[in-house]
């Protein structure tokens, strides 16, 4: 069985909701956030920004981290920071779940923001990174 630990990739979703009103403004923040990211964090191996069909408030970000240090690189990343203080302007809940295991660093760093994490720990699979 294949090892799982901080040098291997994971699935992170941010479930999001937005405040009435406030879909165009956020849908251009995660626009303007997306862009950045692509142009500026190799460690992020896919970046999706996803509307829930039943609920035109509710999105899902989707993101495939190369590893743990390209977490730590995401969430220090200036866009990104900015985008988390402009979504306590616009969103109204934000919730984080993790598909992958992640490191003893990487899971304190996740549970620093205070949000809701669900972190999924894997059991068995395998990688073809």
């Amino acid at each position: 069985m294949a090892s799982f630990d901080k040098n291997t990739p994971f699935m992170l979703l941010a479930r999001i909701h937005v405040k009435p009103d406030c879909v165009e403004a956020y849908l251009e923040l995660a626009r303007a956030t997306d862009a950045a990211v692509q142009a500026s964090e190799p460690g992020m191996l896919h970046h999706t920004f996803d509307q829930d069909p039943d609920d035109p408030q509710a999105f899902v970000w989707s993101e495939l981290y190369a590893n743990d240090a390209a977490f730590a690189a995401h969430v220090s990343n200036p866009p990104v920071q900015e985008y988390l203080q402009k979504h306590a302007e616009l969103g109204d809940d934000f919730r984080v779940e993790v598909y992958g295991t992640v490191g003893d660093e990487c899971r304190t760093l996740m549970q620093s923001f205070g949000l809701p994490l669900k972190i999924f720990e894997t059991q068995l699979g395998y990688s073809r990174v």
